[in-house]
């Protein structure tokens, strides 16, 4: 077992007893649950826009390598500069020497969790380069010393209670205060930020390949400030966030809002192509778009976790999830949570120190009927469990045990041997890593092979 793999035990045995957790958590995406269907009704046929998007991003991931040099090709001709970075450490040694060149002392940014999965904020610090989260839900996960707990709400397992005693101990507001004049100290705070900083970065919800752009969806207007207001913007955006044409916003930002929060739509909606022009009066003076690998291409390469990659992270998976719900966000010990995280994480970051996200799922397949394009979730956590075996990350105890399993499975004589107490006693007894963190298995009295020849014995 891993180190990773026993904190995460330790740590989802602790929040799923927390009884005040699991009230917040509900609480929120109650709320959600409340809004989505009424999203889901600017749609006709919502299966069938979910059907469509997601072949869109198959035509878009199967072409990927072509998609990508037509956007860079495209963003290059106006002025705009394509970095390509294999990993982390490549993706952030480009951002510092950016922001060295521009005397870079403050950075503001928008939420983007792909600057969390580099760890940017860190990064900077280290360098002597403020770093501030400008989105909501960001910025007070950023105050209280935590990453998000969510991939769309990043503050989810807070209530507005926990939110006021966190200001009230950071910047000194009243304990009082309600959520209206929390945000309105907040928004006083980062609007004097964006006129400071140098350097702006922004992740991307879409890279736009036939026009050249990235699309930007968000709903506190923070990202367009994030871009506009400093002279050099920076976008962080993995690879496979890859849509083939501008027309295909037309389907999948309605998807992205309606299953992201219920919205029919975002507040907020940009299509940035590049720097500043001649004729145009706003916008920064340089744009540089950071195209992240990271291992993305070790899922490309795989042709059954491949869709994975068609992922829009609206986190729909997450809000579905009885795992997710129980333990919440922060126990993965990873970037991306819930069920997407589980998939890609162990293929992302390697099988031998992640594999155990993909058994932290009861199988239930709520996660697959409710992706927006459709991604078969549960399958692909089978999937990678298949593969942690095929790569002997198996103890030898459960190898065995499974053995014993299939044998005792095939012979009918030895499945009916002994009555169910017995069997409860030796299997439960054998199998100590199984109910360790599982209720015992319980075998019943008599097998239905058993049963079926007293009924009919003749």
């Amino acid at each position: 077992m891993s180190e990773n793999s026993e904190t995460f035990l330790a740590k989802s045995t602790i929040r799923a007893a927390d009884m005040q957790h699991r009230k917040t958590i509900n609480f929120n995406i109650g709320r959600y649950n409340a809004v989505v269907p009424q999203g889901k009704q600017q749609f006709d046929d919502v299966h069938l826009a979910r059907e469509r998007a997601k072949n869109i991003k198959w035509r878009a991931i199967e072409t990927l390598d072509q998609q990508l040099e037509e956007f860079e090709l495209n963003f290059s001709k106006r002025g705009g500069k394509v970095i390509w970075a294999e990993t982390t450490e490549q993706a952030i040694e480009e951002i510092i020497r950016i922001c060295k060149e521009k005397n870079c002392k403050t950075l503001v940014k928008s939420k983007s969790m792909a600057t969390e999965e580099i760890h940017l904020n860190a990064a900077m610090e280290k360098n002597g380069i403020e770093s501030v989260e400008t989105d909501l839900g960001e910025y007070i996960q950023q105050l209280d010393g935590e990453p998000p707990y969510h991939i769309v709400t990043p503050a989810m397992h807070k209530s507005k209670e926990d939110v006021a005693k966190l200001f009230h101990e950071k910047l000194g507001t009243p304990i009082n205060y309600t959520p209206a004049e929390l945000t309105q100290v907040a928004r006083q705070i980062l609007r004097e930020k964006y006129v400071q900083a140098e350097v702006g970065v922004t992740g991307a919800n879409f890279i736009i390949s036939d026009i050249g752009g990235i699309a930007v969806t968000e709903n506190e207007g923070n990202a367009r400030l994030s871009c506009a207001f400093p002279k050099t913007h920076i976008v962080v955006v993995g690879i496979e966030k890859m849509i083939p044409s501008v027309t295909d916003l037309a389907l999948f930002w309605p998807l992205l809002s309606t299953f992201g929060t219920g919205q029919k739509i975002t507040v907020y909606n940009s299509i940035i192509t590049g720097p500043r022009q001649e004729n145009e009066t706003d916008g920064p003076e340089e744009m540089y778009v950071i195209l992240l690998d990271n291992g993305r291409t070790n899922i490309l390469q795989n042709p059954v976790q491949r869709e994975s990659l068609y992922c829009i992270r609206c986190g729909a998976c997450l809000n579905a999830c009885p795992v997710y719900k129980n333990i919440g966000g922060h126990t993965y010990g990873t970037t991306y949570s819930g069920p997407i995280g589980s998939v890609i994480t162990p293929n992302l970051k390697g099988m031998e120190d992640f594999r155990h996200l993909s058994y932290a799922s009861s199988l239930c397949g709520n996660c697959t009927e409710v992706c927006a394009v459709k991604i078969n979730l549960h399958e692909l956590l089978l999937d990678n469990r298949k593969e942690a075996v095929e790569e002997g990350l198996t103890s030898f105890a459960e190898r065995a045990a499974w053995k014993m399993w299939k044998l005792a499975s095939l012979k009918r004589g030895i499945m009916n041997l002994g009555s169910g107490p017995l069997k409860n006693k030796v299997v439960n007894g054998l199998f100590k890593d199984w109910n360790k963190h599982r209720a015992n298995l319980d075998f019943s009295k008599k097998t239905f092979n058993q049963m079926w020849k007293e009924r009919y014995k003749k």
